[in-house]
Formats: C-alpha cells, structure tokens, sequence
C-alpha cells in the first residue's frame, strides 16, 4: 500500500512507486483514473451533443455515468485489492479505502468539465459555450496532467512541455470529433 508521499501509475498489476517532490501534493492525481475520468467526460460530451442534447441533457447523462462508472470502478477495486491481501491482515475496509484513494482522480477530472456543464444548464452561459469551455477545460485538465506526470519523473523542461502537449492531444482529438459529429 502506498504511503501518503507516492503515487501509483500503470495498470494494478505493475504499479510502480513514484515519490513526487514534497512541493506536489497533487501529484497523486496524476493516476490513469483521472485521465480516464476527464476522457470519459469528454467523450460523453461529444456524444450527447451529437444527439443535440441541451446543456441539462449532457449534464445529466454525464453526471450519471460518471456516478456508475466510477461506483463500478470503486466496487472492482476494493475487491480486486481485497483479494490481493492472501494472508495479511487486509481488511475490506482498507481495500475500499485504498481503492477510494486511487480513483478519486477520476472523480475530480470528471467533475470540473461538469460543473461547467450544470452552468450550461442553469443558462447562466449558452449551450454552446458551455459544451466548449467544458471540452476545453478537458484539453486542459489533461494538459496539466501531462506535464505533471513527467514533472514527478524528473523531467526536463521541454519533456515536461512534450509531456502536456502530448496528452491534450487526446481532448484536442475530443473537439475535432465533437465538431465532426455535430454537423
């Protein structure tokens, strides 16, 4: 189990222990969870405006996919890292702990391009621009994960910059569907 200083990354087989500097306490969202959160996101954006839903439309589908997904991926995990525990003294309390601390990444990359979403449906912004501050604010979110991943890593400055721009390529993949779809 990893303690407060580490972060996770790859798949739950082969989880390498990563210590991010002391001045990175949100290092440890940088996980797949929180990348997946914020493509899912995206995706169902795109979706639902494909289908020409309303601002209140896409939040709704989103928040509540979001919800089931992540209760799924919660559910996995803790029994996953439950079953992991052959023989030591792991609880299912501590498996589900475990478990909540490595997705809540998924649940606040997902949540930002929501409330963006809700202030869709609320009209306080139009429709339109709602969807694409949201979808931006993806490209963004996955560009700051990016460049914090290979932070950590100790990575130069221009792999740093590599590091974001290559992972908002994803959101900025995201758009162009989006675009392409909603015509």
């Amino acid at each position: 189990m990893p303690d407060q200083g580490t972060s996770e990354v790859g798949d739950s087989s082969d989880r390498a222990r990563i210590s991010p500097p002391a001045r990175m306490p949100g290092a440890r969202l940088v996980t797949e969870e929180s990348i997946y959160g914020n493509l899912l996101v995206s995706g169902m954006i795109v979706v639902q405006r494909a289908h020409e839903a309303t601002s209140w439309g896409t939040f709704v589908g989103v928040a509540g996919t979001v919800v089931v997904v992540w209760a799924a991926h919660l559910y996995a995990g803790t029994v996953a890292r439950y079953s992991e525990g052959r023989g030591d003294q792991t609880t299912l309390g501590d498996a589900l702990r475990r478990s909540f601390r490595i997705s809540l990444g998924f649940l606040i990359a997902a949540s930002l391009p929501a409330v963006v979403l809700l202030l869709g449906a609320l009209q306080a912004v139009s429709d339109e621009l709602a969807v694409a501050i949201a979808l931006w604010l993806g490209v963004i979110i996955l560009g700051v994960i990016g460049y914090e991943a290979a932070l950590v890593r100790g990575a130069s400055l221009g792999m740093r910059i590599f590091g974001c721009l290559s992972t908002a390529t994803f959101g900025i993949f995201m758009i162009v569907l989006e675009a392409v779809l909603h015509r």
